[in-house]
């Protein structure tokens, strides 16, 4: 089965996949609680395989065996939306104060399509293809939850490869886009603590003030970031909120300053040492004005680490399905993270973005992913399936020969 033959079989069920679409749109739902959103993904589900379903994390597996017996593949699709209240005029957008503004509507459809495809054809598979259906990849670790409870191994035997596809609303329609190594960053939070003693503002000499070695910790972490690490393997640190005393009260020295930052790195290496090295500058600056730091890393999303041969695999089926102008060769990584990253942290594989800037919005007027006014082209859907189940069936092929 050839990739062509599978975008014309998927241009054959586009009506019902943006339909499907559409649905989901219309009741988006936040982290790892999403009941209608399941009932509905297991509802286009019903008759195209093996499905495992774990309610308290709003999670499905979907097995879809082939004809003959060999290895398995999956193939991944989140669910969630974003605490997003939609503005994009849509006749089909959100009114419950979420939004799909990151696409996972066009995921599940695209995920759905390509389980269609699968399925009807299984003659021509030789092994298994697992789908993971995941909630949670907004920062709720979705992906980790099903790895750990072994919803990968549900076919009997451990995936030989994994496949995502992600869709962005600034990117023109149907360009598929990836890289070898690196691709997105991992994502996580510092929060920091500065513990000193509240005294009158006159006298601030009776106190310990936590404001000034606030103030200078932060003030050292770009000097660290640029002076330690190599700038061919970036570190990101950036400071998003500030928090110190009352907004209506300037006479007092409060006990406790804090602040939180994000951390985005391009390296498993750089992941362990900059923590290492941050907490180190929190409690050395805090130490030196006589007060105490508290650090708090939170759970981190890892490198994204596409394999090069799975990325290979990716740019010569969209070669052969729909041209080599469809397919971009990124040069460098993103700094956004996914939590796909864990998925090819165990499994080897590859994730692809795909270009859905909407061709009913003037380009200059695009908005990027996670914005209430983001509008995505439902016509890549059907490639988009084409391509997730082709990367499926050649591997599996690829490996019984």
């Amino acid at each position: 089965m050839s990739i062509k033959q599978l975008a014309a079989q998927a241009k054959g069920i586009e009506a019902d996949l943006i339909e499907l679409r559409r649905e989901l749109h219309q009741t988006p739902e936040f982290g790892l609680t999403l009941p209608k959103t399941l009932a509905r993904v297991k509802a286009a589900l019903v008759g195209f395989g093996e499905l495992h379903v774990d309610e308290s994390i709003s999670c499905a597996a979907l097995v879809i065996r082939g004809s003959k017996p060999g290895p398995t593949v999956l193939l991944r699709a989140d669910m969630d939306a974003l605490a997003v209240i939609e503005d994009t005029g849509l006749p089909f957008a959100s009114t419950n104060g979420y939004m799909h503004a990151c696409g996972h509507d066009l995921h599940m459809a695209i995920g759905v399509g390509a389980a269609r495809l699968l399925h009807a054809n299984r003659d021509q598979l030789q092994g298994d293809v697992v789908f993971f259906f995941q909630s949670g990849e907004e920062g709720h670790g979705g992906a980790d939850l099903m790895l750990e409870r072994g919803m990968h191994l549900v076919s009997g035997s451990k995936p030989i490869g994994a496949y995502g596809i992600h869709v962005f609303s600034m990117d023109d329609a149907g360009l598929f886009a990836s890289r070898a190594g690196a691709l997105m960053a991992s994502a996580g939070d510092m929060l920091v603590t500065f513990n000193g003693k509240a005294s009158h503002g006159s006298m601030p000499w009776l106190g310990k003030d936590p404001i000034t070695p606030m103030i200078q910790a932060i003030a050292g972490i770009q000097p660290l970031v640029t002076k330690s690490f190599t700038a061919f393997d970036q570190v990101i640190v950036n400071v998003g909120w500030v928090k110190a005393g009352d907004d209506h009260t300037t006479n007092v020295v409060p006990q406790v300053a804090k602040f939180g930052a994000t951390i985005r790195t391009f390296s498993h290496e750089h992941f362990d040492r900059i923590r290492v090295e941050l907490e180190k500058l929190m409690k050395a600056t805090a130490e030196s004005y006589g007060v105490e730091a508290t650090v708090e890393f939170t759970p981190s999303s890892k490198v994204l680490i596409n394999d090069k041969s799975a990325v290979a695999r990716a740019e010569r089926l969209v070669t052969e399905g729909f041209g080599a102008e469809r397919y971009l060769n990124m040069d460098n990584p993103i700094p956004g993270g996914e939590d796909f990253a864990s998925i090819v942290k165990e499994i080897p594989g590859a994730f692809i973005f795909l270009g859905a800037g909407s061709s009913q919005v003037p380009k200059q007027q695009w908005e990027s992913n996670h914005s209430n006014k983001a509008v995505f082209d439902e016509s890549v859907i059907a490639d988009g399936a084409a391509l997730l189940a082709g990367l499926a069936i050649d591997l599996l092929n690829e490996a019984a020969n």
